[in-house]
């Protein structure tokens, strides 16, 4: 007789890092953990804040400061929320239109991806393109998200005032290479495998990315209601020892062929396979002609390196205090500190430690 499976419904955006979801529900290793992972397609963040905070949702991909920003009541619904697990660190890039490149590139941009030349050379374009109608027009996929935050923290350590030099606007994932193309905005930060996309179409170049600015930092993580966890801890336990499972296989070289071609199902992500390759190789296509290996451009893995940490957290809060979405108060650290907690996935893992972490690294660790 078979054992009854305990139903998991869980929300993701068709990006890269939603893979660990994905192999966790058609590679069994849910199943094999007593859970019926049932995954559900949407086409916004803010679609995910709203259906997990309402309980369409019993756990989610999410943006990795969306748990913060819910939990303080700071954007939509505001419900207790918990990040127990780490899905994904660094992927993300910011793209810029070829036409934006090639000034960039003539002020000095290398083409390498180093934050500092790039960041001085958008400087410098910006200062010298009065000509333009309007400010260069730059997308982030939501306001509460790392890659609103590396933007601006890229910008801003440049000499960049993202508030007044640019304008910042806010678009899905999967409509910034197109809104590249028809000239709606100028570039973008976004994760994979929607900066491939652009550059293989020719319509946009990679001018840094997540790793440059703030390495081996969480991008997505498990989100959960705090109501949900505590109704629920042996199914959490499940299917954290499940995501955990599944993210090593993820994380094999051996299997990146077979994982792109499940991710470019229409059910997932729906695009070319080979829009995956990059990220997953570790073999960046900045444009056309340039190719870079950076092996840790995306990390999905399991262990020790999927539990989160409140100094991650904290510097999450630190950034949204900085550009105004919040009010410093010594309370929502310790808030803070209890959406980060690793306690529930290090139990679940049957591990005593999680990884020290207790600088963050920045390439100008001036503007922290």
């Amino acid at each position: 007789m078979s054992r009854e499976l305990k139903s998991v419904i869980a929300g993701f955006i068709p990006l890269l890092d939603c893979a660990v979801l994905v192999v966790a529900s058609e590679m069994r290793f849910a199943e094999r953990e007593g859970i019926a992972l049932k995954l559900i397609r949407e086409t916004s963040w803010a679609n995910i804040r709203d259906r997990i905070a309402v309980g369409h949702f019993d756990v989610a991909h999410m943006l990795a400061p969306m748990p913060i920003a819910m939990s303080l009541n700071l954007s939509g619904l505001s419900v207790p929320m918990l990040a127990p697990m780490l899905l994904g660190l660094g992927g993300n890039a910011i793209t810029v239109s070829t036409a934006l490149w090639e000034k960039m590139k003539a002020s000095g941009a290398s083409p390498d991806g180093d934050a500092r030349s790039t960041g001085a050379a958008l400087s410098q374009v910006i200062k010298m393109d009065q000509a333009k109608s309007g400010p260069f027009r730059f997308a982030v996929v939501h306001p509460f998200s790392g890659h609103a935050y590396e933007l601006r923290y890229w910008m801003a350590a440049s000499g960049i005032d993202p508030d007044i030099d640019v304008e910042i606007v806010v678009l899905s994932p999967q409509m910034m290479a197109d809104a590249l193309v028809s000239g709606q905005i100028d570039g973008y930060c976004v994760g994979e495998p929607w900066n491939t996309a652009a550059v293989t179409t020719g319509n946009g170049r990679i001018a840094t990315y997540k790793q440059a600015i703030w390495p081996d930092s969480p991008e997505k993580v498990l989100g959960v209601t705090r109501a949900w966890a505590a109704a629920n801890p042996e199914t959490l336990a499940s299917l954290m020892r499940a995501l955990a499972a599944a993210a090593g296989w993820c994380a094999c070289p051996k299997n990146a062929g077979q994982l792109a071609e499940l991710l470019a199902r229409r059910e997932f992500l729906d695009c070319p396979a080979e829009f995956f390759q990059p990220a997953l190789t570790g073999k960046i296509r900045f444009d056309s002609d340039s190719t870079l290996d950076i092996p840790d451009f995306l990390t999905l893995s399991g262990g020790k390196v999927a539990a989160p940490n409140a100094v991650h957290g904290q510097w999450f809060y630190e950034q949204m205090v900085r550009w105004g979405q919040v009010t410093f108060h010594a309370a929502h650290l310790t808030e803070v500190e209890r959406i980060y907690c690793n306690a529930k996935y290090l139990q679940a893992l049957g591990l005593t430690a999680a990884p020290s972490d207790k600088l963050i690294r920045l390439f100008d660790k001036t503007l922290r």
